[in-house]
Formats: C-alpha cells, structure tokens, sequence
C-alpha cells in the first residue's frame, strides 16, 4: 500500500510539471512567431529616403493589394519596358526574357486602345503593373526580381514620352530598346502579318508568333508585292521614329539592342540580364521564325525594290 501510494503521488507531480512545461512551450512559440513576423515587416528596406541615405531607387519592395509576396516580401523588385516597333523581335526577345525564373513580362499592355487613352490612364495601367497586381499567364509575381511589359512606340509612347520618361525617372523604370537594323526586313514581316489578318492562312486563325516550322513554312509562302512608291518614305519614317525614341528617353537608364545582334550573339542576352541586374541563366524561347530565306525569295517584286533601293542610303537592307 505504501509503494502503491507512493506512486500515485510521482504520478500526480509528474503530470503536473509535464502540463505546465507544455503551456511555457506554447506560449513561447506564440511569442517568437510574432516577434519574427514583426521584424520581418520592418526588415525590409524603402526605396525612398531613409535616415537621410539616399537608397537605390531602381529597387522597390511592392505591397500588392490583391495579394500577399509571402516569404518573397522583402525581395526587391526592379521594373522595366521593352520599347520597340511592331515585327522587331520583341515578341521573341520576350518569350527569352520569360524564360528566366524570376522575370515576369506582361506582354503589350498599351494594344488596349483605353489604356492609353490620356496619360492618366497610362500610369494607372503601369501603377497596377508595378505593384504586381496585373495577371497573365508570365506572371511571376510573389517571388518576381524584374517585372514590366512590352510597348510600341506608336501606342502613346512618342505622344506622352515627356511625362512617361519623368515617370520613368521617379520610379527607376529601365527601357529595354529593341529594334531591328534592316527595315526592309522589318516591312516585309508587317505586309505579311496584315495580309494573315485577314487570310487567316493557318487553319482560319490569325498568329503573329508561331511555335512550328510546320506553321512558319505555311505563312512565309506569302510573298508581299512591297508599293515601291511610297518604300521610301516608310523607311525614312520607321528610321526617324526610332532615333527619336532613343533621344527622348536618352535622360532615362536604359540598353538599346538590335534584333540581329541578339540572334548573332547570345552574348548580348547576358548583357540584359547584367543591366537587369538578375542572376545569369539560360534562356531559351519556343518560338521558330517565319521567314529565312533570302530576301529575293521573300518579296513579288524582288527587281522593283532592288532597283529602287541600290544607291542609297537603304541600299545595304538588300544583302
């Protein structure tokens, strides 16, 4: 009897200190939980001014109101704008850009004709790119390291450049220029993405990319007949167009490639992931080009176009 109640009294004191072990245990981890929440949300960085220490203003730590970054709160987002003309690469060059893990680029936002309406709808429409609230099927947004979109210049860029370039500047948004060297390239693609508008030469439906040589063999057998009349003028127009982007924007920090640099030389995509400042990975794009053959084989009036361009300042665009 008085080992048995000798027991019963280890028993009842060993419980005891076992719950009160196990109420310290959990009122601790509740304490740490909050304290590291805490010093979580006032870890991170501004990239305004703080303590007088003027940080980089090319890094942002977005506060998305449709969502919460998680664990990825307190990485730094930089923002970017592929600046280029219609049938230049850009779809290409951006597909590449997606490819990295921590890119995320929207697409041609400003296509949408009321999104560029009036400069308050253009900066409205970047404000919720910016602050990861715009979706498509690239977003990378909780974790993202580089966000932005592409844009022509003809869909409110040259317009409003005056108030989109001091935007630029007050958000550290970086220009990706993309242009393409040879214009008559460049115009024979714009011929024959118009005529597949209307054609619809792949099973009845319209593609500007495509991701098969099946699909690329189909729409290069189109040959536009190019107005020799007007070729001129359109080339002198496409060439001032881009000169004076680059001069409007040259006060922002910004690249400006070429599209038959990037082909050439994979080297010029380290280059962008170096002025992104991201880290350095393989990128690769799905999409197959239409049209590579020669430019003779590409154009109904071949002749027409040779003679008009031989001797000028555009005759290098036939080789």
């Amino acid at each position: 009897m008085v080992v048995l109640f000798f027991a019963m009294v280890c028993g009842v004191y060993i419980c005891s200190i076992c719950l009160k072990q196990m109420s310290q245990n959990t009122k601790a981890k509740f304490l740490n939980i909050k304290v590291v929440n805490n010093d979580h949300q006032n870890s991170c960085p501004s990239s305004a001014h703080n303590n007088d220490i003027v940080l980089d203003q090319s890094l942002h730590y977005p506060q998305p109101g449709t969502f919460t970054r998680e664990e990825c709160g307190c990485n730094p987002v930089r923002y970017f704008a592929i600046l280029s003309m219609q049938r230049s690469g850009s779809g290409w060059f951006e597909t590449l850009l997606n490819s990295h893990i921590n890119v995320s680029s929207n697409g041609e936002i400003f296509s949408v004709r009321e999104r560029r309406m009036n400069i308050s709808s253009i900066v409205k429409t970047m404000d919720k790119v910016y602050n990861l609230d715009w979706f498509t099927s690239a977003s990378k947004n909780e974790c993202s390291a580089a966000v932005g979109f592409k844009w022509m210049l003809n869909q409110g860029l040259i317009q409003h450049h005056k108030e989109i370039v001091e935007y630029f500047k007050k958000k550290g948004v970086s220009a990706i220029f993309l242009f393409r060297r040879n214009l008559l390239r460049r115009m024979i693609s714009v011929l024959a993405n118009s005529y597949d508008k209307d054609a619809k030469l792949l099973n009845g439906t319209h593609k500007s990319h495509v991701h098969s040589p099946l699909e690329a063999q189909i729409l290069a057998e189109y040959k536009p007949k190019i107005n020799v009349t007007l070729m001129m003028d359109e080339l002198n127009k496409a060439n001032e167009t881009m000169t004076r982007a680059i001069e409007y924007f040259k006060s922002t920090r910004h690249i400006v490639l070429y599209y038959e640099d990037v082909v050439n030389n994979r080297t010029k995509l380290k280059d962008v992931q170096e002025f992104l400042k991201l880290p350095y990975r393989e990128l690769e794009s799905r999409q197959i080009k239409i049209h590579t053959a020669p430019l003779s084989k590409q154009v109904e009036n071949w002749d027409d176009v040779q003679k008009a361009l031989n001797g000028t300042s555009f005759g290098s665009y036939l080789y």
